[in-house]
């Protein structure tokens, strides 16, 4: 305990030790029905930036980041665990082959920079994984551009301008699919609302009310 607790290594286990309390919150949230992943993608900031903008502009910059990490294919929750515990280990276990090598541990604030750029590749390495997982063989898997016409329910808050909310579907496979969605008209639809998606703005999609022949197509 003593390596962990050392001044060059505190941010580094501070990471892990975050990483752990949030598991045990998650795990005590879903006792009474309610999961920080959901409150968490619902408290994210909405990126409604065009994919397609030069790199040197900073909202299309963290745009193409977010969508390499696999942000919003992957729940919010569980790439925030993955950035925590690479950034943790990496951190340490570079403390540790200091340690034996020059006999000394660098400053934590030194390593800060390098370890998260170490963490962000692991990050979208577990992204990948756990989305291949989810959609299952690639003959199965859906690009999002394909989720334009689908109809989608409502599960978690309410859809806003400016708001988005969780809404979900499932495609031609059986695959249930999350995504986050924001009224392309300024309309407000609550929890068991059904919408159609009609355009993809960076995570979110933007969403209409559906028509009576959009409901029986997709039923």
């Amino acid at each position: 305990m003593g390596f962990f607790l050392q001044d060059g290594n505190q941010l580094f286990t501070g990471a892990l030790v975050l990483m752990l309390m949030i598991a045990v919150l998650e795990g005590a949230m879903l006792l009474i029905g309610v999961g920080i992943s959901d409150m968490l993608d619902n408290l994210l900031p909405d990126m409604d930036v065009d994919l397609d903008a030069p790199d040197t502009e900073a909202g299309g910059v963290l745009t193409k980041v977010l969508g390499w990490l696999r942000f919003g294919e992957v729940p919010a929750l569980i790439l925030l665990v993955a950035f925590l515990v690479s950034f943790g280990v990496t951190g340490l276990l570079i403390q540790m082959f200091s340690e034996s090598l020059l006999g000394l541990l660098m400053p934590g604030w030194l390593l800060a920079v390098p370890v998260f750029l170490l963490a962000l590749p692991q990050v979208r390495f577990v992204g990948n994984l756990l989305r291949r997982f989810a959609v299952g063989d690639e003959t199965e898997a859906v690009g999002r551009k394909s989720f334009i016409g689908r109809v989608a329910v409502i599960t978690i808050g309410e859809a806003a301008s400016g708001s988005p909310a969780e809404a979900r579907f499932s495609d031609e496979f059986g695959t249930t699919h999350y995504v986050m969605v924001e009224p392309d008209n300024g309309e407000t639809f609550s929890q068991g609302e059904q919408v159609l998606l009609v355009e993809e703005r960076g995570a979110n999609f933007r969403v209409i009310r559906p028509t009576n022949e959009h409901l029986l197509h997709n039923n």
